[in-house]
């Protein structure tokens, strides 16, 4: 069952915090991820600009995304058949799994090429990046992105056929798009000049690191909805960025 009204207020929220933490970002040192080049603009400026694009643009493809997954077999924000503990536990406990997989697997590919370990933010800067990544990039990669595209393939030229099906492939397709998103942050943290330079091994990694969450998140966010898919995501960073990058 459906809760849409305490879900729209929900998400608003959600979007109302993404905004300002993403504008306190600004003022806390990035580290390895600070821009090699000064920014034009001045930093007052620069929250102003962060502020209104999420507002806009994480609020405005988040609705639409809200509509749509509404239209599929996808479970609401916040629907009443989904317990808390589905909703919440379920994705902590996973979160933590899949953030021990992220570290191990990091580890190993430092050991296949000579790149080392991929670098984090610094601390507190990783605590605000983790619930800023979790709730602006499952925005994006899955509740925009899946529920588009399940609904353009499944509701609009399959005429409601092949669901399932669709699913499955839009969540590899999300996990493919997940990772290349953060090719530029390899190749600024690398100093790589072009996605060409980038070797093939580093791909790989970025393509199972990233990957691991994205299935993750995706499956859990048709399941029990938005919200666990924020808790996968933010407690894997926990683990992945905070306390790995503390160690």
């Amino acid at each position: 069952m459906h809760n849409v009204s305490k879900s729209i207020k929900i998400f608003v929220g959600m979007v109302i915090l993404l905004a300002i933490l993403a504008s306190v970002n600004v003022f806390l040192p990035q580290g390895d991820f600070a821009p090699t080049e000064e920014i034009p603009v001045s930093k007052p400026m620069l929250v102003l600009i962060n502020f209104i694009t999420v507002i806009v643009l994480y609020g405005g493809l988040g609705l639409l995304g809200i509509k749509l997954s509404q239209k599929l077999d996808i479970a609401d924000i916040w629907d009443d058949t989904v317990t808390n503990r589905q909703r919440f536990l379920y994705p902590f406990i996973i979160g933590l799994i899949s953030g021990a997989l992220l570290v191990a697997s990091d580890l190993i590919f430092a050991r296949i090429h000579d790149l080392g370990q991929l670098p984090h933010p610094p601390f507190p800067t990783s605590l605000l990046a983790s619930l800023v990544a979790g709730i602006g990039e499952e925005i994006i990669f899955r509740l925009f992105f899946i529920s588009f595209w399940v609904w353009l393939f499944s509701k609009v030229f399959f005429k409601g056929k092949y669901e399932k099906i669709i699913f499955g492939i839009i969540i590899i397709i999300s996990a493919i798009a997940f990772a290349l998103a953060h090719m530029p942050s390899a190749m600024i943290l690398f100093g790589f000049e072009s996605m060409g330079d980038i070797p093939g091994i580093l791909i790989t990694e970025m393509l199972v690191l990233n990957g691991i969450v994205s299935v993750l998140a995706a499956f859990y966010f048709r399941k029990y909805g938005f919200l666990a898919a924020v808790g996968i995501h933010f407690w894997t960073d926990i683990v992945w960025h905070v306390l790995w990058g503390l160690v």
